[in-house]
């Protein structure tokens, strides 16, 4: 029987790095606790559901095409370092759990894939190790020139993941990128938005990662 082609998206809300692959006509599906927890949503192609990535397992009869993971980064982003102390490693704790579940998942489905983290604690930690790769939103901004800024983010990748070519927006090059993460100011959305996926990088990875057949010219 067939297997239907699927992306899957953990630990994230947003659905941005899901966008190109929906695109493309492959079903996405978006894994997260800030999902609907009484029915799937769906925007913009991409599926929505509740679901702890501790519990939650893929449909069967499925062909995983690629996995992305974005573990919270609230207790491990060097952003907030100020309070790590205050947090103690109760915390900690909680992030590592969620990130080595996210890398089991990640190499289990045997798909090319990535795990996003900003700079932070998780490369300090040899159980974790350093980052395969390290990219600013501006230097994918070619493929889409409002995320001509800096936010330095980190990337555990495998199973054949290939890490696209930076494309800045050349029309930018003389312009500096600027640093509007940094001086996003207090409010309740302010770690959503801080951590999302800048849709250049998001293209430039669907370009680079998709099987041939699925690729936009």
């Amino acid at each position: 029987m067939k297997r239907e082609p699927v992306a899957i998206f953990l630990c994230d809300a947003s659905g941005i790095m899901a966008q190109p692959w929906a695109e493309a006509g492959i079903r996405c599906i978006c894994v997260d606790l800030q999902n609907s927890a009484t029915a799937r949503r769906y925007h913009a192609g991409v599926e929505k559901v509740w679901g702890d990535v501790r519990s939650w397992t893929p449909p069967a009869g499925v062909e995983i095409l690629f996995v992305a993971a974005f573990p919270p980064c609230t207790d491990v982003a060097s952003s907030g370092a100020l309070h790590f102390k205050r947090k103690g490693t109760a915390l900690l704790r909680d992030a590592l759990e969620i990130f080595e579940i996210c890398r089991h998942a990640c190499e289990w489905s045997g798909a090319p894939y990535l795990i996003e983290n900003p700079k932070g604690v998780l490369s300090t930690i040899p159980h974790v190790g350093a980052p395969d790769h390290r990219f600013h939103p501006w230097e994918y901004a070619g493929w889409h020139e409002e995320d001509h800024y800096t936010k330095e983010t980190c990337l555990w990748t495998g199973g054949g993941f290939v890490m696209p070519a930076k494309r800045p927006a050349a029309h930018l090059a003389d312009v500096k990128p600027d640093d509007r993460i940094a001086k996003m100011g207090e409010g309740a959305f302010r770690g959503d938005l801080r951590s999302r996926t800048p849709l250049g990088f998001s293209i430039a990875t669907f370009m680079s990662n998709a099987p041939a057949k699925y690729r936009r010219a």
